[in-house]
């Protein structure tokens, strides 16, 4: 530290003493580390005489042996002999050892490389200290790697998009960019030199030291002396530190169904005169209600008023140059012979060329399998042309007819039938879709809308006998895909047409000639149209971009049914009679040379490829000295519009130059589905300058602008051309976003496309093709440039010198976050540069981004590789969030590993972006290693809440209220009328009617009137007397009342004198397990009550006054304290007389209970209600449930029960074990009609999805809707709310979220955003009176006003009992006073937050109801960033956030939100919960999950009110006691 040369001899006293009181706060965790520092210098600044700043860094973790290749050699990854270099098979060599932990190539670059090697070693060499998770070693088995796998996959989706990314330039360069020559690197690059004279270009930019939020992180914290952040308070900057865990071990609510009105009442509270007529009385309720606003205020985005947003940055970088003007292509010329259309130039090759190759297909092995002459292509497209339209239904009714579409299902292993079928379709005039084989993807969006009814398929015999089919043997039916009918198009099936039939083969017109499917970035699936002239002109611009000529020899990796390989390979090859080499997929992964090869040996002119397919040629090249690739002329790169192809094409040139490959005819395009070819690069005559290459800024393309980078060799990218448009196309630059404004020339925006060659529309979707293909762009006053339609491409990119077309990325693969534009593709470059041999399996790497809280979030899925250790796995993620975070700039939000071979992949191999994504956000991506970063991504966080100082004290709210016409918040209920004395005195004269009955597995297996239990009662009272030796007010510890776990506490504060229990239980009480456990010497006497005397007592005891103390009610709260509070005879009794007026309980009454008799209204319930009432008690257990699920519906039934009381641990049991059983349970004879009122008894919120659940479930058995009802009640009163029978029925209201986090009530109209639906605790009860306080000035509050809920009844507790005389808080709680209004009326305080709120409903005496809501605990609320949350709202969130998540609870642990979820599936599924649940809680409540815990079903602790103990939760995983499953710590 900067301190440690102060003299604290020297420092006066108080700087001392502030300096201790900073150390016990940070001990205690009331302060940050960082707060800590800032306090401490500041207070020791004076006595410095200069602090001296010590720059943290993390250790050169990715030091390599050299500093990088030259430019002569290639580089170690690249090297054929290297052992090291792990690529796909050669072909003549036998197949080679492959590393998992290979690396994708077509991202490699060593510059990129020494980028990121740079940034990492930036900071100390210093152990990382990141939290490793708790995983549970049982919890994740890999499987082992397919042997299947590709040599090498695609890291993203097939089609590598890319945009560059946020470098840090802190500044706008000084210089103005008038001309886009400014900015290209204008010097010819050879290939030998290309990366050695770029890696010096970039070398000499000024080195800037990025200051990252994770490497501070990374750098300075130790798991030993961290303390958690203080996430109570954010900073708008991103780069705010983020503390860790101390002592880190290594490694949602249904809306509810009824809503009441909501009208003013006058300002007294009284209703209008009622002898106005009842139209009148209506016109006046509305005309005093308040206005509503429309339903669309109820449903506007209102993250203004939430999220924060960041001041713009005035060093930004903004375009410059001067608006863009179109860029024409050359004129498409004319030829005399071109034909009509394109079956037209079969029929003619079909006839005069007959016997030339058309088509030549390779086996697994790489040697030709098969050839397709033009005639026999001709032939057989004839037949099957004839057979589709002839042979297919009858003569009257066809199956197709011209004009319907057909769906392609073959594989990339049959082009020759593939072409047949697609030809024929273009005889019969039907409309082929290419698709792809539905074995593990199924294109269903696209058959559903191109299909229209009409359900065919062609395919093989052999693709047709490995589709999946059903037990019967039919084809499986797909899901989404239409009914359909297959025709096997093989030889033998096809009808050779009639002599006198011939196809109609009109001239090439607009209508549509084929439809091309394509994959939207969220992973729609689409189908472009493409029409006849559109086909004919692409096919003639290919070949006049190109210089196709007749009989020329083409090879082709690419798939023959959409794209590149179907423009080149089946249709203008066609066209121009070329001889087409198809090298499928699977050919590739077998013998990755194979496409060299049949250059070599069929002298090619023309190759298309992608980098993948350069990358495994490359990497399998070995002592091929007879490869010879002189014959080349054109080396079309299908991706070269992906930045990071240059890599590739660079280092497959520098390989194969010496064997031939000339450098001028490496050729990239750049193409859409939609534009179809929108720029390639002519091959250039020999010995010509290669065209020249930008070294662009990552950090401008972030910004979108173009900025040669000069500062920063970090940020560099590296990017050549796509050469120019095509022949007879015009090409703008317009804005990605908004409207369709001309870009400026140093600005990047989306390329749009004008050009007969292109798609026409998305087929049965006219809202996305006016968007897309008929874009009119616009300048910069808002003014169309012209009427011609433009089609856009979805090609980010610019114009630069000789207009030359430059791609920096795709739509679908631009991540935008706070503002500013990431490539995904350039994040797996940085990724796959830190070295993931280690822990990447084969370089599988997916980005994409999620949105959470008003912004994307990116999102890196990598696969783990089989042999990694969790250290390793660990160390890599933590280096990719420093690399990204100090190359891009940007934050992680999650980053995680799945098993290898795990990620869906697309038909040839590539990782299936899409549904990665969807598997991620729904759970299904059953991670092995994640880790999330919320704290330093998420920067658009509200500012926490600062509470203000009171200003207005209780007497001028309560004014305040008065003037604006507002009753004040109070209710009561009915009067309670004259107790009679005797009933209220002496609980030893029972009433002698009542009965009382024990249920236990179905049949009644004790019954006592109240004759008999007064015997028994006067024999245990001779018990205490003979062998207790009890005097007047000793207190008797009951065992069989008392709950088990609370047995020893209990009998500890309440200093019994005895202990009652039956045989059973004191067995229990002195066995030696009991004695291990706990001292039983110090217990009192035990009397068992099985025994007890014959003799009464010789008098009965009868208390003097009524304020005697009748009994202890000992409970536990859910914040893990317990009380005892002393109830009085006097209490009892008017409590029992309350109920028994609220619920018209009298003699012939039967009531079911199935409730704990341990405590509360439980206890007065089961043991004292029929004894002072009267009516009859079934008993029923809950304990029996557990034996008999069904036993309390039954009794309900069987006794034709009207009224019964349970606890919400019965019903949710009920709930979840009986739901699916009514029919069973109606067919036993259950039927629940004749229940009149179930009322739920409880000491918390209600829960309204639980009791609608129950109401709907079992509503066929006969349960009325209007039956279930909730109470309420506390320790200060065990009974404030019950539902009556005279009563209205419990109202439900919305309240907002957010206002209640600010301790305010807005009330919402149902389905409202951020709504809560509130049930009414049941009516007040007689003699209670309730009045809403702020509990901190302790004044009364407004109607409808959220706040502490006093009470006022003679059924109140007297008060704790205590040993310890604590009479303050016997005085706050039990004898309290408000600051204004009724000063001199006592009061109890509930310690619960609600409301009253005054409804249009008549209550028994005719006036209108007031309505207690209860909204939760004052103890359990979570105070953080200053607002006040309820458990129970985010555990309802996190509930609905996964399938598998059971139950959850959540607490606070140092500022630190901990969510504990347990997990009802499989241990696989218990890392997809971490990023859910963290999305959940960030979305709904605008909270940063610290620690999210995984534990087993039955873990967290419920009492058996059935509510949770967060407390005892939170001590025992602070004591680490919870077993979990795994720990996940959000960074």
């Amino acid at each position: 530290m900067a301190d440690r040369s102060v003299d604290f001899s020297g420092i006066p006293k108080e700087v001392r003493d502030h300096l201790a009181e900073l150390e016990l706060e940070l001990s205690e965790g009331d302060i940050t580390q960082k707060g800590y520092e800032k306090k401490r210098a500041k207070l020791l600044g004076p006595f410095l005489p200069q602090i001296t700043s010590v720059v943290l860094a993390l250790p050169d973790i990715q030091q390599q042996a050299s500093s990088g290749p030259s430019s002569g050699e290639p580089s170690r990854d690249c090297s054929p002999a290297s052992p090291e270099a792990p690529g796909p098979s050669s072909s003549s060599g036998g197949r080679r050892n492959r590393s998992g932990g290979t690396r994708d190539d077509r991202y490699r670059s060593d510059i990129h490389t020494e980028a990121v090697q740079a940034a990492l070693a930036k900071h100390k060499e210093e152990k990382m200290a990141l939290p490793m998770p708790t995983k549970r070693r049982s919890a994740f088995v890999q499987s082992p790697a397919e042997d299947c796998t590709p040599p090498d996959t695609s890291s993203a989706s097939e089609d590598e998009g890319s945009l560059r990314r946020q470098a840090a330039l802190s500044a706008v360069l000084a210089q103005s960019l008038q001309s886009p020559d400014y900015w290209i690197n204008r010097s010819v690059q050879s290939s030998s030199s290309t990366s050695s004279s770029t890696s010096s270009t970039l070398s000499h930019g000024e080195n800037k030291t990025p200051t990252s939020a994770l490497a501070d992180i990374l750098a300075s914290t130790r798991i030993e002396n961290s303390v958690p952040p203080d996430v109570t308070s954010s900073t708008p900057e991103r780069r705010s530190r983020v503390d860790l865990p101390p002592n880190a071990m290594p490694r949602g609510m249904p809306r509810g169904q009824s809503r009441t009105s909501m009208l003013d009442t006058t300002a007294d509270g009284v209703p209008v005169n009622s002898r106005v007529s009842t139209k009148i009385q209506q016109l006046l309720n509305t005309l005093k209600r308040p206005k509503r606003p429309p339903l669309s205020d109820f449903f506007l985005d209102d993250s203004e008023e939430i999220v924060e947003v960041p001041q713009p940055d005035p060093n930004t970088p903004r375009p410059e140059g001067r608006q863009i003007i179109p860029v024409k292509g050359e004129p498409l010329g004319v030829v005399s012979n071109w034909p009509p259309a394109l079956q037209a130039a079969l029929a003619r090759w079909g006839a005069s060329q007959a016997k030339s190759p058309a088509l030549t297909t390779l086996d697994v092995t790489g040697k030709p399998l098969y050839t397709l002459t033009y005639g026999k292509l001709w032939s057989r497209s004839l037949k099957l042309a004839y057979t589709l339209l002839n042979k297919l239904g009858t003569k009257n009714e066809p199956v197709l007819r011209p004009g319907d579409r057909v769906a392609l299902v073959y594989p990339n292993t049959d082009p020759a039938m593939f072409w047949v079928a697609f030809y024929g379709c273009l005889l019969a005039e039907v409309i082929p879709v290419p698709i792809e084989v539905p074995l593990s993807r199924q294109i269903s969006f696209v058959l559903f809308k191109c299909f229209c009814g009409v359900g065919l398929a062609l395919t093989s015999e052999i693709c047709l006998k490995g589709l999946p089919k059903t037990p019967q043997g039919e084809i499986m039916q797909f899901k989404g895909w239409p009914r359909m009918k297959w025709v096997v198009t093989d030889t033998k099936y096809l009808t050779k047409p009639s002599k006198d039939w011939q196809p109609h083969i009109p001239t090439a017109n607009t209508d549509t000639a084929y439809i091309e499917y394509k994959a939207s970035k969220e992973g729609t699936v689409m189908g472009v149209a493409v029409s006849k002239i559109a086909l004919l002109t692409h096919c003639q611009a290919l070949t006049q971009a190109c210089n196709y000529c007749e009989g020329e020899t083409l090879v082709n990796v690419l798939d023959c049914k959409k794209d590149m390989g179907l423009w080149h390979g089946v249709l203008t090859s066609v066209m121009n009679r070329i001889h087409t080499i198809t090298v499928p997929y699977a050919v590739m992964k077998a013998c990755p040379m194979s496409w060299v090869q049949r250059v070599h040996i069929h002298k090619a002119r023309v190759a298309v490829v992608k980098c993948r397919d350069l990358h495994w040629a490359m990497m399998a090249h070995r002592d091929q000295r007879d490869t010879n690739l002189s014959s080349i002329r054109m080396l079309i790169v299908a991706d070269g519009a992906n930045p990071w192809s240059v890599s590739s094409c660079d280092a497959f040139l520098n390989v194969f130059q010496s064997h031939g490959l000339k450098p001028e005819v490496i050729c990239p395009c750049a193409s859409s589905p939609e534009a179809l070819t929108v720029a390639i690069r002519r091959p250039g005559a020999r010995g010509t300058a290669l065209p020249a290459r930008a070294i662009l800024s990552m950090g401008g393309l972030s910004h979108g602008v173009i900025r040669v980078n000069t500062e920063d060799k970090n940020s560099a990218l590296t990017v050549q051309d796509v050469g120019h448009v095509m022949p007879g196309a015009l090409m703008c630059i317009v804005k990605p976003d908004g409207p369709p404004q001309l870009c400026k020339t140093d600005e990047i925006g989306e390329i749009v496309l004008n050009s007969r060659a292109g798609g026409t529309l998305y087929y049965g979707l006219p809202g996305v093709t006016k968007n897309t293909f008929e874009v009119i762009p616009v300048n910069q006053a808002g003014a169309p440039i012209g009427d011609i339609p433009f089609t856009r491409t979805g090609l980010l990119g610019f114009v630069g010198p000789g207009s030359l077309v430059f791609v920096v990325g795709k739509n679908e693969g631009l991540l935008t976050v706070s503002g500013r534009r990431h490539n995904a593709d350039d994040l797996v470059a940085t990724a796959l540069a830190v070295e993931p041999v280690k822990t990447v399996y084969r370089g599988r790497i997916a980005v994409f981004s999620v949105t959470v809280f008003y912004d994307e979030r990116i999102v890196i899925v990598a696969e783990q590789r089989p042999d990694a250790s969790e250290e390793d796995s660990f160390q890599w993620m933590s280096r990719v969030l420093q690399a990204i975070d100090s190359i891009h700039q940007v934050g992680l939000y999650c980053l995680a590993l799945v098993p290898a071979n795990t990620l869906p992949k697309t038909p040839l191999g590539g990782i299936h972006i899409s549904e990665t994504k969807q598997n991620f956000l729904e759970g299904n991506l059953h991670p092995c290693n994640i880790l999330l970063c919320p704290h330093t991504c998420v920067t658009n966080l509200p500012k926490p809440r600062q509470k203000q100082p009171g200003v207005l004290g209780p007497a001028s709210i309560m004014v305040g209220n008065l003037v604006a016409g507002n009753r004040m918040s109070q209710a009561a209920g009915r009067e309670l009328g004259v107790v009679e004395e005797e009933a209220e005195l002496y609980w030893a004269e029972p009433a002698r009617w009542s009965l009382t009955t024990s249920v236990l597995q179905g049949a009644a297996v004790c019954t006592a009137t109240c004759v008999q239990l007064h015997k028994r009662a006067e024999k245990i009272t001779s018990a205490l007397i003979e062998r207790g030796g009890l005097n007047t007010g000793d207190n008797v510890l009951n065992a069989i009342v008392n709950r088990p776990p609370l047995f020893s506490p209990s009998l500890s504060v309440s200093k019994a004198a005895c202990i009652l229990t039956t045989q059973p239980l004191m067995r229990i009480l002195r066995s030696r397990e009991a004695a291990a456990s706990v001292n039983v010497k110090t217990w009192p006497t035990i009397i068992d009550t099985d025994d007890l005397p014959r003799r009464r007592p010789p008098q009965l005891y009868k208390p003097p006054t009524a304020e005697m103390l009748a009994y202890l009610d000992f409970s536990v709260s859910t914040t893990g304290m317990l009380t005892g509070v002393k109830m009085s005879h006097s209490a009892v009794s008017t409590l029992c007389r309350s109920i028994k007026l609220q619920c018209e309980l009298y003699s012939s009454r039967q009531i079911a209970i199935c409730l704990d008799p341990y405590c509360g209204l439980g206890f007065v319930q089961w043991c004292l209600s029929s004894v002072y009432s009267g009516h009859q008690s079934i008993l029923i257990p809950p304990m029996e449930l557990e034996l008999s699920l069904p036993l309390w519906l039954s009794t309900l039934s069987q006794y034709k029960i009207r009224d019964t009381f349970c606890s919400y641990s019965v019903m949710e049991l009920c709930t979840k074990g009986l739901g699916t059983q009514t029919d069973s349970l109606k067919a036993r004879g259950v039927n629940l009609s004749c229940v009149r009122s179930c009322v739920v008894i409880a000491e918390e919120r209600p829960r309204l999805a639980l009791t609608q659940s129950f109401s709907k479930l079992f509503k066929d058995l006969g349960l009325s809707p209007r039956a279930v009802s909730t109470a309420f009640g506390s320790r200060v009163n065990l009974a404030i709310c019950l539902q009556g029978t005279a009563g209205p029925d419990p109202s439900t209201v919305y309240v907002d979220m957010k206002s209640l986090r600010h301790d305010r009530v807005r009330l919402v109209e149902r389905g409202a955003p951020q709504s809560l639906p509130l049930m009414e605790s049941g009516t007040i009860l007689p003699g209670v009176k309730v009045i809403i306080v702020n509990p901190e000035t302790r004044g009364p509050l407004g109607d409808s006003h959220l706040g502490e809920i006093w009470v006022q009844s003679p059924h109140s507790s007297s008060g704790y009992y205590t040993i310890y005389g604590e009479e303050s808080l016997q005085a706050d709680h039990f004898n309290t006073r408000l600051s204004f209004g009724e000063p001199h009326t006592l009061w109890a305080r509930t310690g619960y937050l609600g409301f009253v709120k005054r409804t249009e409903l008549l209550g028994s005496t005719g006036d209108r109801h007031d309505a207690l809501f209860v909204v939760g605990q004052l103890d359990e609320t979570l105070e953080l960033r200053g607002l006040r949350y309820h458990p129970i709202d985010i555990e309802t969130s996190v509930s609905r956030a996964h399938r598998s998540i059971a139950e959850s609870a959540v607490f606070t642990w140092t500022n630190l939100l901990v969510v504990v979820a347990e997990l009802a599936g499989s241990e696989q599924e218990a890392l997809d919960l971490v990023p859910l649940v963290t999305n959940v809680v960030l979305e709904e409540h605008h909270l940063i999950v610290g620690v999210v815990v995984v534990v087993d079903p039955g873990v967290i602790p419920i009492n058996s009110r059935g509510e949770k103990q967060r407390m005892h939760l939170r001590d025992s995983f602070l004591a680490d006691q919870l077993d979990p499953i795994y720990v996940a710590y959000n960074m």
